[in-house]
């Protein structure tokens, strides 16, 4: 599949800002399952400064400085990309290592990939191991059990006992608020099965991106009704990093587009920065097209 995703993000400020320097997280990457063939981003008000790298974790951060006074800054993002299927279907989550196996590869083996993969073992801003997460997902992952069918039987255990209710949480919400109410949304469910999986010693990062919508038959789509979203890749030796989407209780496929992956969400943040002036909080808005080319 090829895409085109706009990502548009506003900020309206009750004051007047007089200068702010930003780092986004708004181009899609390239991996083993999707290529990003051009990007571009548009300012306004323009920026002084600008400059992409990647960051650590191979991301493509944007970081531009803006020095006229301004009340409103609008980033848009413009992508094409073009994507693809894992490659593994349920059918053959049986075929890898087992709980155990993985476990004793994390612990002692010294591939640098399995060395790399360790550092998502621990814990991060976010996110911490405890033994609450482990006793949730304990029963699933017995040690004769293939790794990647028990992180499928997972991803579907939080998708059936938790409801997605949008609004119903912010960034901030605490993990433990998340597990007592049973609802939240996507960066919740995605933080909440990164959790578990390190607690009981295995490892996850945290994927954000967006996942194309389509809407009812007969019916046009809706011009920003896609939205970004998040999900979970985990390390399985001998097959590597596989993606899981506890929203929607599948496999990520052509329809999921890779942004940014990093320990949690602080680490992907779409937009952060520093502000002089504004007042208080601003209003945001944030709309997301994926369109099909």
């Amino acid at each position: 599949m090829i895409y085109r995703v706009t990502h548009r993000t506003a900020y309206r400020y009750p004051q007047r800002v007089s200068h702010c320097y930003n780092m986004a997280h708004v181009i899609p990457r390239t991996t083993l399952r999707q290529r990003c063939r051009s990007a571009r981003i548009e300012l306004s008000p323009e920026a002084a400064f600008s400059s992409q790298r990647e960051d650590y974790f191979g991301n493509q951060v944007y970081r531009f400085e803006i020095q006229n006074p301004h009340e409103e800054l609008v980033i848009t993002s413009i992508s094409e990309v073009e994507t693809s299927d894992q490659g593994l279907h349920a059918t053959q989550l049986e075929n890898g290592a087992t709980c155990a196996q993985a476990l004793d590869t994390l612990a002692r083996a010294q591939d640098l990939e399995t060395l790399m993969a360790r550092e998502f073992c621990l814990d991060s801003p976010m996110l911490r191991r405890q033994s609450e997460w482990a006793d949730y997902a304990r029963e699933l992952f017995l040690a004769d059990k293939p790794l990647a069918l028990a992180v499928m039987e997972f991803t579907h255990k939080i998708f059936e006992e938790f409801d997605y209710t949008p609004a119903s949480t912010s960034i901030a919400t605490p993990l433990s608020d998340v597990m007592a109410n049973k609802q939240g949304v996507c960066q919740d469910f995605a933080h909440l099965q990164i959790a578990c999986l390190r607690s009981l010693g295995f490892a996850a990062k945290y994927v954000s991106g967006y996942l194309e919508t389509l809407p009812p038959e007969g019916q046009e789509k809706l011009v920003g009704a896609d939205a970004s979203h998040a999900w979970v890749s985990v390390y399985c030796p001998g097959q590597g990093w596989l993606e899981f989407d506890p929203t929607n209780n599948c496999m990520p496929s052509d329809q999921h587009i890779i942004t940014a992956w990093g320990r949690d969400y602080f680490d992907v943040t779409p937009v952060c920065g520093v502000i002089f002036g504004g007042g208080e909080e601003p209003e945001l808005s944030v709309s997301v097209d994926v369109s099909r080319i």
